[in-house]
């Protein structure tokens, strides 16, 4: 095993806070809101959902549980070919719940008002997640300090896999772009069964040592996690008509669509080509400012795909999400030419890979390429 010489070694919770460099392109940002503010005031719109957003959810939603209708109906169950593929499509649109309705609430982007955004953000629960650990280690985590080891959850999920050059590597990840699939096959049966329930006991949050967690968020994801157990395990397995093997197949398949949708949506954005992997200095700090940092780690891919745009709820427009998590989706397309011509206005990088089979090649490569290099 080799390890990397440039990691900081000192323990995160005994760290100063992660600083970024505030004298870099101070002007950048405060530019680019006011060219996006104007975008929506001149063109009247509001910064949250719209008609197109309120149709996918409904479509999204009717197919998810029309799916599960149809599978405890028993209707299919001396089909099993047919009941495995409405178990595919159920795993499908499980993925898009969270892709596109959850994903957006619970950045505060769904609806004006931080009520509605959390009832419609608590889907994520009903789906098996927990959307309290997720607010903490995406919004907190991810957001806050893309691509950077030791604070970044995103880029240090398990140990088999090396998302960042600065981690411990190993003889077997150079492999890891051949049995990446499979582990990334296993993202959301992990989360329903234990992430969540890790990351709430886990040490760091923010980069900083363990912050309150309040114990009512245990005690009510406990329950939401009994309630998806219930309801997608325990009454299907008594009501549907089938032999107990055929059930059991049935929900793997189901989660690991599931989990390779989440995953190849997600990764494609940061573990590629092209984006950097920064670590701090001495004194904790990054080298570029906040914004600018977010286009030289983060990737936008298929943004030309109509269909790609509307299953990944704003994520393939990744560069656009970063800078306004708190914008619905749905409006990524529009300001992204505004977003794109500041950005090359100030010297900055704008990642974008044309197609999303291209950017899975380079997801690849990249693998590799972390696979082989210390």
């Amino acid at each position: 095993m080799v390890k990397s010489t440039q990691r900081n070694t000192t323990p995160v919770n005994e760290r100063p806070n992660l600083r970024f460099n505030h004298k870099d392109k101070p002007d950048f940002y405060v530019t680019l809101r006011k060219r996006v503010n104007a975008y929506f005031e001149t063109n009247q719109l509001s910064k949250h959902y719209n008609t197109k957003m309120v149709t996918k959810t409904l479509f999204i939603l009717t197919v998810f549980f029309a799916t599960y209708g149809l599978l405890l109906s028993n209707i299919f169950a001396a089909q099993p070919g047919i009941l495995l593929l409405i178990a595919v499509v159920h795993g499908f649109f499980t993925a898009l719940i969270g892709l596109n309705i959850a994903h957006d609430a619970i950045h505060g982007a769904y609806a004006k008002t931080p009520f509605w955004n959390k009832v419609i953000g608590t889907s994520f629960n009903f789906i098996g997640a927990n959307d309290f650990m997720w607010k903490t280690s995406h919004n907190g985590m991810h957001h806050s300090h893309t691509n950077i080891v030791d604070y970044d959850a995103d880029i240090e999920q398990i140990p088999l896999i090396r998302l960042n050059p600065h981690q411990d590597l190993w003889w077997i990840h150079r492999f890891q772009h051949i049995y990446i699939f499979a582990i990334y096959s296993l993202t959301s049966i992990a989360w329903v069964f234990a992430r969540d329930y890790a990351e709430y006991f886990h040490p760091k949050v923010n980069g900083k040592g363990k912050t309150d967690r309040p114990v009512w968020e245990f005690v009510r994801m406990v329950l939401f996690k009994l309630t998806y157990y219930t309801i997608f395990v325990a009454i299907p397995f008594f009501v549907m008509d089938i032999p107990w093997q055929y059930f059991v197949i049935g929900f793997i398949i189901m989660h690991l669509v599931e989990g390779l949708t989440l995953a190849l949506i997600f990764q494609l954005a940061h573990v590629i080509e092209g984006t950097d992997f920064p670590l701090p200095d001495e004194t904790n700090k990054i080298h570029h400012s906040w914004a600018a940092h977010q286009l030289y780690t983060t990737a936008n891919f298929g943004c030309k795909n109509d269909f790609l745009n509307y299953i990944c709820g704003g994520l393939n427009f990744q560069v656009e999400h970063h800078l306004f998590p708190t914008i619905c989706h749905v409006h990524y397309k529009q300001i992204a030419p505004i977003i794109e011509s500041t950005a090359k206005e100030y010297g900055l990088p704008y990642n974008n890979h044309p197609t999303y089979f291209g950017a899975l090649g380079s997801h690849v490569k990249q693998l590799k390429i972390f696979g082989k290099e210390a």
